[in-house]
């Protein structure tokens, strides 16, 4: 594990390597899972700030459960989430002409109607993280998919692309660019001593 501050990240966001492949997984973490994408608590009000902007993006089956559901709930197991459709895609998923899922919150913001991205979680994806009951403590996991991310895993290596470095632009949004310059501080002795070893 690597310390920083009161983050423990898991040692595979350096050693791992990952890039999306959207054209082999055709977007499948946002259809795959138990519930729908984990929502910290203060990103409740970014998605009404968003909605109304959001709503065109958004399928008309997409709609009506958010109006059986509401635009978030609340899971027992998993805190606050998106809804999902029959317990499979997120309500707030669109699917492209190469029938690829992708976030409707994601294309208005590409589109400039929103400045909100998405959920952090979402942005972070296939990294976990897990807040300590008893402290501050918050662990940083690598979890991907085994069969859904197994593209993506092989991109990253024939691309030679650690996960720290594909989800740069997430984590600096969650900790800020201090947490991310030391992280790679880590990254690049473990990669000097990878080289020594290889000599």
């Amino acid at each position: 594990m690597i310390a920083i501050d009161n983050k423990l990240v898991s040692d595979e966001l350096v050693e791992a390597r990952f890039v999306c492949d959207l054209a082999k997984c055709k977007g499948g973490c946002c259809v795959d899972g138990d519930a729908g994408a984990p929502l910290e608590k203060e990103e409740l009000e970014k998605i009404n700030e968003v909605f109304d902007a959001v709503k065109p993006y958004l399928t008309e089956q997409a709609l009506q459960e958010i109006d059986r559901q509401g635009r978030y709930l609340y899971d027992r197991s998993f805190g606050w989430v998106t809804p999902a459709i029959n317990g499979g895609v997120c309500v707030y998923a669109l699917t492209d002409a190469k029938g690829i899922v992708k976030c409707g919150i994601e294309q208005a913001y590409n589109d400039g109607k929103v400045t909100w991205k998405k959920p952090i979680s979402c942005h972070l994806y296939p990294v976990r993280i897990k807040k300590s009951r008893k402290s501050d403590v918050e662990y940083v996991n690598y979890e991907p998919r085994e069969t859904l991310c197994k593209p993506a895993c092989q991109l990253g290596e024939k691309l030679k692309v650690p996960v720290y470095q594909f989800l740069k632009e997430a984590l600096i949004r969650k900790y800020g660019e201090e947490f991310y310059e030391a992280l790679d501080a880590v990254a690049n002795d473990y990669f000097e001593v990878q080289k020594s070893k290889e000599k």
